[in-house]
Formats: structure tokens, sequence, C-alpha cells
């Protein structure tokens, strides 16, 4: 106990000369009209960790759905200082889904333009990003991560109703994260 006390003494302490704390809005996200906030914590003059969650709650014409939630944590190491300039970083996704009616590029999920897919999803990925600073408080980061997601689904006969079709995974390997997020640094 006196240990985990003084590792976290320790760390309050390396953390007091940054900002502390960052909220941002995923803009890629925001185009494709799911809400989304992330918040960043620093935690060493090097290293943050960064939560983000979106949600996408809409069913469009014809009864496309494309409904998911996901939250994505995610542990940064920058290479010059925190909130300013290259980061590498290790991330962990997870969710839920209900989605039909739609035609995916790349063959993501052949199919889906005729049927319903419901069921949830997790994964881990890493990422290599930038920020820059437009000013004492506001800042742009862009970001890309690649890894892999595995998702459990059932299948539908339609995007509306139908009959139950059955049950399957889905193995992913590629791109897990993709941002240009608009920053406020809280100090």
């Amino acid at each position: 106990m006196k240990r985990n006390l003084i590792f976290l003494l320790l760390l309050v302490s390396l953390s007091l000369s940054a900002p502390k704390v960052a909220v941002k809005t995923n803009l890629l996200y925001d185009a494709t009209a799911t809400v989304n906030l992330g918040a960043e914590i620093g935690l060493s003059p090097k290293w943050t960790l960064d939560l983000s969650g979106n949600y996408n709650g809409w069913t469009f014409n014809e009864n496309k759905k494309w409904k998911h939630w996901m939250a994505q944590p995610e542990a940064r190491y920058w290479f010059c200082e925190r909130f300013n300039g290259h980061f590498l970083g290790l991330h962990l996704l997870g969710g839920q889904y209900n989605v039909g009616g739609i035609d995916f590029p790349f063959g993501i999920y052949e199919g889906l333009e005729k049927h319903r897919y419901e069921g949830f999803y997790y994964g881990a990925g890493v990422g290599y990003g930038y920020q820059w600073l437009l000013g004492n408080r506001w800042s742009i980061e862009a970001e890309l991560g690649v890894g892999y997601v595995r998702a459990h689904y059932d299948r539908y006969d339609c995007p509306r109703c139908g009959e139950w079709k059955g049950d399957g995974d889905k193995n992913y390997l590629g791109v897990t994260k993709a941002a240009v997020s608009l920053i406020y640094i809280i100090k």
C-alpha cells in the first residue's frame, strides 16, 4: 500500500510542469453524424492517457442503419513534450453496432445491403499522430492507427425486419483509428 501511494505521488509530481487535461472532438466522426467526445490526461512529461467515446443512433432514409457506440482508450508516448508534436499510441476499442441497408466499401461486410447485422466488437491497435499548437489553449491533431478487431454478430434477413439467419464472427485487420481532432487544453 505504501509503495502504491509513493508511486501515485511521483506520477502527480511529474505531471505538474505541463498541461494536465485536454478535451477534444474528432472532426471525421462529426462529418458522419457521429456524436463524440474525448479527454486526454497528462500522466508524466512524456505520457498521456486519451479516452474517447462516440455514439451514432440514427436511422437514415429507407431504414438504412449505422447505429453504434464505441469507447477507445489509448496510452500515448510523446517524443518531445506532451500535447505537442509527434506521438505513438497503443489503443483498445470496444462497442456495439446495429447496421443494415448500407453498402460498405472494400467488402468489409458483404451482403450488408440486404441484411442487418447486430452485435459487439473489441480490438487493439497502434497509432501514430501529430499535434499542432494553434494558440495558448487550442490545437489540431491528426492520428492514424492500425490493428485487429473481432466482431460477433447476429444476422437478420433484411434491414427493417426479418428472420434471424444465424450468428457468426468476423476478424478485421486494418485501420482501427482515424482522427483529425480539434482540441481545447485545460491548464
